[in-house]
């Protein structure tokens, strides 16, 4: 076994001493395209969505170096009527672009360094092929021409040249030729029988990767037959919860949230992952480059991009056009080029059927909340902060306290919002409590009675707070508000809730420009 030539199933066998969701499925349809015109696959993903550890599973099955077949008799792969056929039937090349970069003597070096590791260890591993060639390309040529051997060639984060040398072109051409002369020359047929590349961006739209068109993509935007492996889906999440004993309900409103049109609700892995081990839900995202990028894209708020974030944080969504983006960091002309980005690093989901994008989770919306700076968001960064103050208000009675701090976000977001209906108002009100969001489920526009609730807050079981009751009215009064609520039977849709239940009514005054608040405690018949 090498170290990027067959270098075994090490790494998938610690994969399955850990917490594990059979993602076997990934190889019956990597199986159905070697060979084919559709054996070069692209899969990209945020950081923390398990790409490496589909490669580690790959390089496991396909290396013939090793035997594998007790790793996976017990997964769904196993049941596929070729899995015996290509089970460790393949040489194997596993190119970590990161381990590369750090490596080498310096970043500018990667490429040689890359080719000459690899060249090193195929003559080793076969001495009696002559080969003096410095091109990994060409020194794979002499072997598949001497031997009649195919190749596999796994490329694990294949973009990270391009993020973090986002200036040096020339180093970036020198990569691209090293993929075209794998992935597009004559010889490619002939030496590859596949190839699997993950990266966190996509590759068809940057000007010098043209040369890179003959893979097959599957992104955030269009995961297509993929989307059941961008992460954990509603069914593996259940079953998991089932078996660690933990809140499903929970765990949905934390990492739960992108959405496709294969597959409606899924979950981020490593999050997931994390609270199993832990038995503890919080955030674990971890702050990496990407996150840091989060602050400086959204700062750089092209096209107002910080007023959609705002609203998004209320629990709105953004239209987007996402064919624009030419993928590239260092190139963002616009803010439907950040938020498609952002859609890439996980930060947002995206409707492909309505051409919107939201905040999924509790867990992302916290990361946000982070990135607010006060001294570049002004009255909203406090508002967030202070939210806390207001739900504890709430909580408490005091009607005018609430009054003053939702006039407060209003005011926040005048330039955000056509403050003229109940909808807007909702907002409003969601930003306003966004930090109840710890202790509480918010749900607007809640079946409840003899209509909908505009909104209802439904304390997590761990806490002793009140469920509220929310209605809104647009100059109106707040006595109308509470009347509504009770003659519409609100309080139904909590009928099996034992604690406190707090009506809230909230009215806008157009007049004067102010919010009111009456807060009364629901009398159980």
């Amino acid at each position: 076994m090498g170290r990027y030539l067959n270098f075994g199933n090490a790494g998938f066998q610690s994969v399955r001493k850990g917490l594990y969701v059979d993602k076997s499925g990934l190889i019956a349809f990597m199986n159905e395209t070697l060979g084919t015109k559709e054996k070069l696959t692209c899969v990209s993903r945020p950081r923390r969505f398990g790409k490496s550890f589909a490669t580690q599973m790959l390089c496991a099955y396909y290396d013939k170096s090793c035997e594998s077949r007790e790793l996976f008799e017990d997964l769904e792969i196993a049941g596929h009527p070729d899995f015996h056929k290509y089970l460790n039937k393949y040489d194997v090349i596993y190119l970590d672009i990161t381990w590369f970069i750090s490596a080498s003597e310096n970043i500018q070096n990667t490429v040689k360094y890359l080719q000459k590791e690899v060249i090193a260890e195929l003559t080793d591993t076969f001495p009696d092929i002559k080969t003096d060639s410095s091109s990994l390309p060409a020194a794979l040529a002499d072997v598949s021409d001497t031997t009649g051997r195919k190749f596999i060639i796994i490329i694990d984060e294949w973009d990270a040249l391009f993020r973090e040398a986002k200036e040096d072109t020339a180093l970036q051409e020198e990569y691209i030729r090293l993929l075209r002369g794998l992935f597009k020359s004559s010889l490619t047929d002939k030496m590859i029988e596949a190839a699997y590349m993950t990266g966190i961006l996509p590759i068809k739209k940057y000007g010098t990767q043209s040369a890179l068109t003959d893979f097959q993509e599957y992104t955030m935007i269009h995961p297509k037959k993929l989307a059941r492996y961008v992460g954990f889906t509603e069914c593996e999440v259940q079953e998991l919860c089932r078996i660690h004993n933990m809140d499903f309900d929970e765990m949905k409103s934390w990492y739960d949230g992108y959405c496709f049109q294969k597959e409606k609700s899924v979950y981020g892995p490593n999050s997931v992952s994390q609270a199993v081990l832990h038995e503890e839900f919080g955030t674990y995202w971890t702050e990496t480059e990407t996150y840091e990028s989060l602050k400086s894209y959204i700062n750089m708020n092209l096209d107002n991009l910080k007023d959609s974030i705002i609203s998004m944080l209320g629990g709105e969504r953004c239209r987007i056009n996402t064919r624009r983006f030419q993928n590239d960091i260092t190139n963002l002309k616009s803010k439907d080029d950040v938020m498609t980005l952002l859609v890439h690093l996980g930060y947002l989901a995206f409707d492909s059927i309505k051409s919107e994008v939201f905040i999924p989770n509790r867990e992302v919306a916290d990361e946000f909340q982070n990135a607010v700076e006060p001294g570049n968001w002004g009255v909203i960064a406090e508002v967030l902060s202070e939210s806390d103050k207001l739900l504890e208000a709430t909580i408490s009675g005091h009607s005018g306290i609430v009054a003053q701090g939702i006039d407060k976000v209003h005011k926040a977001n005048t330039s955000i919002l056509e403050y003229n209906n109940e909808n807007a108002l909702s907002c409003v009100i969601t930003i306003a409590y966004f930090c109840a969001q710890k202790e509480y489920d918010l749900i607007r526009e809640m079946p409840s009675g003899k209509g909908f609730a505009d909104i209802v807050c439904i304390p997590k079981k761990y806490t002793d707070k009140p469920a509220l009751i929310v209605e809104l009215k647009w100059d109106k009064s707040v006595n109308g508000a509470i009347q509504q609520i009770k003659d519409n039977n609100y309080p139904d849709a909590l009928k099996s809730f034992g604690g406190t239940i707090l009506l809230v009514g909230i009215n806008y005054c157009k007049a004067d420009k102010r919010h009111e608040c009456l807060i009364e405690q629901y009398q159980k018949a």
